[in-house]
């Protein structure tokens, strides 16, 4: 064989043996996030942290509520991040912020599936501020740092309305969220002479004290708040007011037990809302239903030092309310005035319709299962034949203890038109310490037992009262 043949088989032979045993390479996948778009800086490295496992829903049949449209997730950002300080704001805790702030309202409103960035490691203090739409949907205000208002009445502009420090009004697909705090700054507020229970000596002064509520939402739709700390509000945390499709899930909201008016949620003429997975301690309602309201779901809330979950007061001043399908199931409720309650002023008119509590464990409460149709504030009120009409009520499943102070159970219903249809079924509630000084309250209520309870509710009347008063005033 020549030297050609001998050099074009070792030729081949190398190329066999190169297809037999290729070259080992390691790819490298890179996952690319979209880069954010930033007005003011080139980089945001903020970024909403995980939601918490929390308690989940367990109803099998809720109202309808809407579903949160921008669900917690580090990896997916907004495209367009308005960041606050781009704006101006300086953020020490002690400059004001506001005009910052609005100019970032402003310009993100006008922008879809926009983020207004309150970044952390900042402390921002803006004035009393109404945040107006229509905007452009799936807007997002980003509280990730602490926002607060001035500190106490004297530092109040005087400019400004007391009645309310931040309000979101007339907007839809909205949501506010972070990791960060909502502070209030309530204390000073609390001890205003005119506040009930304060004044020198434990006197008062007549009212009305106008302690401006935290946050509130006026017509609106569609709204998500989730994920914050709210705490030390001079009033009201928060109101909302003419709204449909309302969700509120994971917050902390906390003031002392002995800050006058401070309801943790309040909500009136507002329909299907969610409240879940909160934890609330205040010095007033924890969570207060108002008139208008209807298709509430309220789920694995935990309650207290406050007074409870409230349905009114409704009624005052001879007015006509109207409350439906309103669900509390699986809470908390521990060391309060009050555990779940329904109230209505003499002189109203309307109805509390399809309401039920169930799954509800009581921890030292004074007044766990009341209804009081004889509300007010103070020994004025004049007896009156006309009512919030009380009827469709479940209790199943509470259980837990209660300060003897007051007999668990209370149910003093109208003179004229009875409370109807009071279902009970496993309560048992026990002394937390001591023995039951007086059994159960009933006046002029009418309903079941379909298990025996304890305490037993001898008065609970059965059946239907032999004459129901006109009922077209009552109807909704």
């Amino acid at each position: 064989m020549d030297l050609a043949h001998v050099c074009f088989f070792i030729w081949i032979l190398a190329i066999l043996t190169f297809y037999q045993h290729p070259i080992n390479v390691n790819a490298r996948y890179h996952y690319h996030k979209k880069q954010q778009k930033t007005k003011g800086s080139p980089f945001i490295d903020e970024a909403p942290a995980p939601a918490p496992a929390l308690v989940p829903s367990t109803s099998a049949d809720p109202p309808s509520i809407p579903s949160d449209p921008y669900p917690t997730d580090p990896g997916d950002t907004s495209d367009c991040i308005f960041d606050v300080t781009a704006y101006g704001a300086v953020g020490d805790g002690s400059s004001d912020d506001t005009a910052a702030f609005r100019e970032a309202w402003k310009a993100a409103c006008s922008v879809e599936s926009a983020t207004i960035l309150v970044p952390s490691d900042n402390i921002f203090t803006i004035t009393s501020t109404i945040f107006s739409g229509p905007c452009k949907p799936g807007l997002v205000l980003q509280v990730n740092g602490v926002l607060m208002p001035p500190k106490g009445p004297d530092c109040w502009p005087k400019a400004d309305s007391r009645k309310q420090w931040l309000v979101f009004y007339r907007l839809d697909d909205m949501k506010l969220t972070g990791n960060g705090t909502i502070e209030g700054n309530g204390h000073e507020w609390w001890e205003l002479p005119c506040k009930p229970h304060r004044g020198p000596k434990g006197s008062s002064l007549p009212g009305p004290c106008e302690s401006p509520a935290m946050i509130r939402f006026f017509m609106s739709s569609n709204i998500v708040v989730s994920g914050l700390r709210i705490q030390n509000s001079p009033q009201f945390h928060m109101k909302f007011d003419g709204c449909e499709g309302v969700l509120i899930e994971e917050l902390s909201i906390s003031t002392p037990k002995l800050s006058p008016n401070t309801d943790g949620i309040h909500i009136e003429n507002t329909k299907s809302v969610g409240i879940y997975n909160s934890m609330i301690s205040n010095g007033d309602d924890c969570i207060s239903v108002g008139p208008g309201c209807s298709n509430v779901d309220i789920n694995g809330v935990t309650c207290g030092p406050s007074h409870g979950i409230s349905i009114g007061s409704l009624g005052v001043h001879n007015s006509q309310a109207c409350v439906s399908n309103i669900t509390v199931r699986n809470a908390v409720i521990r060391e309060s005035d009050n555990g779940v309650r329904i109230k209505t002023w003499q002189g109203g008119t309307g109805s509390v319709s399809g309401i039920s509590f169930e799954n509800i464990q009581m921890e030292n409460v004074r007044n766990c299962i009341i209804v009081d149709q004889y509300y007010c504030l103070s020994k004025e009120c004049l007896n009156q034949t006309s009512a919030v009409y009380v009827t469709d009520i479940r209790y199943k499943n509470i259980k837990g203890t209660y300060d003897v102070r007051n007999p668990p159970i209370h149910f003093a219903c109208s003179d004229t038109v009875a409370c109807t249809n009071i279902t009970m079924a496993e309560v048992e509630l026990l002394p937390q310490e001591g023995e039951l000084v007086d059994d159960p309250f009933c006046w002029n209520a009418y309903g079941i037992e379909e298990t025996l309870s304890i305490p037993p509710i001898g008065c609970l009347q059965e059946g239907m009262p032999q004459a129901i008063t006109e009922t077209s005033q009552y109807s909704c």
